[in-house]
């Protein structure tokens, strides 16, 4: 879909819902109720389903089957980013009130990430046909790599842009309120400092690119409009922080979801490698993802599975619970 006014119209939209959110709902630092993520789950889904009527009203049934499919896939894969930030905020004990902002500047950082990688992958596509060949063969081999990977720790030492941060600039041992940088007095001097707040961004961003790498092509299985993959990742992303707050106390119980999103991949990467033999009929596609979704989730529910416990360390490692930041005079929170 190449009209400009789409494009425009639906990234001014977005924008000034962002603005409203933080602007307006979260302009103070707070710990989000299950009855305001819930309340914001619904307005996501519905603000979704509404504009998924007007793609059926003013493009037609097949790019609104089109963009309910690929809402569908980015919506099951978020949940795998809840799973991480669940143990990314329990790893470095992020104070409840300050995890919504984390995943706001987050979740705004993966928006513009994912614009870029969705405009290099159509490119891509309509230049050389055959790396749909190279994504389809991607999607099975990371569904079949989800179905037997088990869950481990999060190590930030690991994580290349993690040292690069520190390397870069120091970071403190405290938190300071909501700021992501701090101004403090070392030997003698005002020097600028990263909180733990910053890694933590710093890590959920990097998580996100990952998860990226898998969801953008399973939605190009679904369609090649760039118009319709791009709106049904930023629905599916704008209501992650929601779902987050939603699901984060329970989301161990649905244990059987990451097999069933590992299903979800190979069938989509299957759909792209027999797209030039024989092309699934999106109605199809659209029911046997929402079964395998469901499935998945009654079967966790009726065989529960205690969750593990993860120990929190601090950003060097350590099993230190940050306390509250010191009274002093010399310290000044950017926000």
């Amino acid at each position: 879909m190449d009209h400009i006014w789409w494009w425009v119209g639906f990234n001014a939209f977005v924008l000034a819902m962002l603005a409203v959110d933080l602007g307006v709902f979260h302009r103070k630092a707070h710990e989000v109720s299950m009855r305001e993520a819930a309340t914001w789950s619904a307005v996501w889904i519905a603000l979704s389903l509404t504009f998924n009527y007007g793609v059926y009203h003013f493009l037609g049934k097949q790019p609104a089957l089109e963009f309910l499919t690929g809402y569908l896939i980015e919506k099951a894969l978020s949940v795998d980013n809840i799973f991480v930030f669940v143990l990314v905020f329990s790893y470095f004990k992020v104070p409840a009130r300050y995890q919504h902002r984390v995943l706001f500047w987050g979740i705004l950082g993966a928006l513009l990430m994912r614009g870029a990688m969705i405009a290099a992958g159509a490119v891509l596509i309509a230049r050389f046909h055959w790396i749909i060949y190279v994504f389809g063969a991607f999607l099975v081999v990371t569904g079949v790599r989800m179905a037997f990977h088990t869950e481990h720790d999060i190590e930030p030492d690991a994580n290349p842009v993690i040292r690069l941060v520190r390397r870069l600039i120091p970071v403190a041992d405290n938190y300071y309120g909501q700021g992501f940088f701090i101004r403090r007095e070392v030997d003698g001097r005002m020097r600028t400092m990263a909180t733990p707040l910053f890694v933590v961004l710093v890590l959920v961003e990097t998580t996100d690119l990952i998860f990226a790498l898998d969801s953008i092509p399973a939605v190009f299985a679904v369609t090649r409009d760039p118009f319709i993959v791009y709106t049904s990742n930023v629905f599916a992303i704008l209501g992650l922080r929601a779902l987050y707050f939603l699901l984060a106390g329970v989301i161990h119980r649905f244990h059987f979801l990451k097999l069933g999103l590992a299903i979800v991949l190979v069938f989509v990467g299957l759909k792209m490698l027999l797209a030039d033999i024989y092309k699934i009929p999106i109605g199809i596609s659209l029911g046997v993802i929402a079964l395998v979704l469901i499935l998945s989730v009654v079967a966790s529910l009726l065989f529960p599975k205690e969750a593990e416990e993860h120990t929190p360390l601090d950003v060097h490692g350590n099993p230190v619970i940050p306390t509250p930041p010191p009274a002093e005079s010399n310290v000044e929170e950017f926000k």
